[in-house]
């Protein structure tokens, strides 16, 4: 028998699994991975004062209004047309969120306290319709700290009266410059649910990256990285905000958009920082809103239909939507760039998964990516899980499985 070339023994292994020890556990810690939560396509924002207990429906029914009126374009309509419609039945809002910040504004204490109340009212019934709920209070900036908290305190006060927090409750918190304003938010998030008798760690928040300090702190290092890992595990999305953003650093208000380079910029930056930690991506909204004559309306979806497409490209699932038409141009661009690519990435994970030969060379992360983008559009609609299994030969669980890297 030939003898082995290697002199490392057992102790030489043991010291080295010593050494790393610490690192592998704060790696496995701050990098948990995706946590396999759905992740909504959208989130609508509705002002506190406007929003009532059927929302959902009738912004679905408004949708469906104008793609009865305005149809989509011919090279679109036959692959597209009956799954949008479907959805806008079914399920037109993923995400609501109750806007007591600028889509608000500012009003006496006395009429905010009353909409923070009669909110929870709201809320409760329209949450059955939707899979995912919460509010964006005011920020904690000193001069809306007091207010936003307390339309919070009273809200989830009010919640917790009509039966609890709905499944897929978060709240929002904007205009974040500094990690030390997420440690007092997580801080917060516990006092409130000890006062209010609501579990551990059940409140939860997302984070809105719309100051140039939470990109880019005065030390050179990227804040948004440092408030992912200060919110004590509470952080569950990052969302960019395009206006707030876009003025603060300078760019004109005709050239404030998602697309912007200053926005890519951002964007990059929070995608990489949130990149392993299990916490999600939101871009932000367009202000140029499907109104006005069928011209104006059919330009504003054609803008539409182009942002969200991009964002998709570029990693981000989610986005902001502001008014009932433009959940027409959601789905559109969401169904049909999960469409587009279903081919391609069944027969790639097939042939990964079967050990097949293939002019393609895919590893286990792209074997990850690929399965990830199916389970995205299975939840939202846009695939089927049928059509997935004829093309794939995996059912939900073993996609599941590669998207999670988890006995695979």
């Amino acid at each position: 028998m030939t003898e082995l070339a290697g002199r490392l023994g057992d102790d030489d292994y043991a010291r080295l699994d010593r050494q790393l020890q610490p690192v592998d556990s704060e790696l496995a810690a701050r990098y948990p991975g995706d946590t396999g939560v759905r992740q909504p396509v959208h989130t609508v924002y509705v002002p506190a004062d406007r929003c009532h207990p059927g929302l959902a429906g009738d912004w679905g029914t408004q949708a469906l209004g104008a793609l009865a009126e305005l149809g989509l374009p011919a090279d679109l309509t036959a692959q597209l047309y009956d799954r949008v419609r479907s959805k806008l039945e079914r399920e037109p809002i993923e995400d609501l969120r109750i806007d007591f910040e600028d889509g608000y504004g500012h009003r006496s204490d006395g009429e905010e306290d009353a909409d923070a109340v009669s909110a929870a009212g709201t809320l409760a019934p329209a949450a059955r319709a939707t899979p995912f709920c919460g509010i964006r209070f005011k920020s904690l900036e000193a001069a809306t700290r007091r207010r936003g908290v307390r339309t919070l305190d009273l809200f989830l006060g009010a919640m917790l009266g009509h039966g609890g927090l709905p499944d897929g409750f978060v709240v929002t918190l904007p205009k974040v410059s500094s990690a030390s304003q997420v440690e007092a938010m997580a801080d917060l998030c516990e006092r409130l649910e000890q006062v209010h008798g609501i579990g551990p760690g059940r409140l939860r928040f997302e984070l809105q990256i719309e100051t140039p300090q939470a990109v880019l702190g005065a030390d050179g290092t990227a804040t948004v990285a440092r408030m992912i890992h200060t919110s004590r595990g509470r952080c569950s999305a990052l969302h960019y905000g395009t206006y707030d953003y876009s003025a603060a650093v300078g760019v004109a208000a005709a050239y404030q958009s998602m697309d912007h380079p200053a926005a890519d910029h951002a964007k990059a930056v929070m995608q990489v920082a949130a990149a392993g930690t299990g916490v999600q991506l939101s871009d932000g909204s367009t202000n140029v809103l499907p109104v006005g004559d069928h011209q104006q309306v059919l330009s504003a979806w054609r803008l539409h239909l182009r942002l969200v497409r991009r964002s998709l490209e570029r990693g981000y699932y989610q986005g902001w939507d502001m008014h009932p038409a433009q959940l027409v141009t959601r789905y559109t661009a969401t169904y049909g760039f999960f469409r587009d690519g279903l081919a391609a990435s069944a027969a790639r994970l097939r042939a990964y998964a079967e050990k097949a030969d293939s002019n393609v060379l895919d590893e286990p992360a792209t074997a990850q990516a690929l399965a990830g983008f199916l389970v995205r559009g299975l939840d939202c609609g846009a695939l089927d899980e049928a059509e997935t299994h004829a093309l794939t030969g995996l059912d939900r669980a073993d996609l599941d499985r590669y998207h999670l890297r988890r006995g695979t």
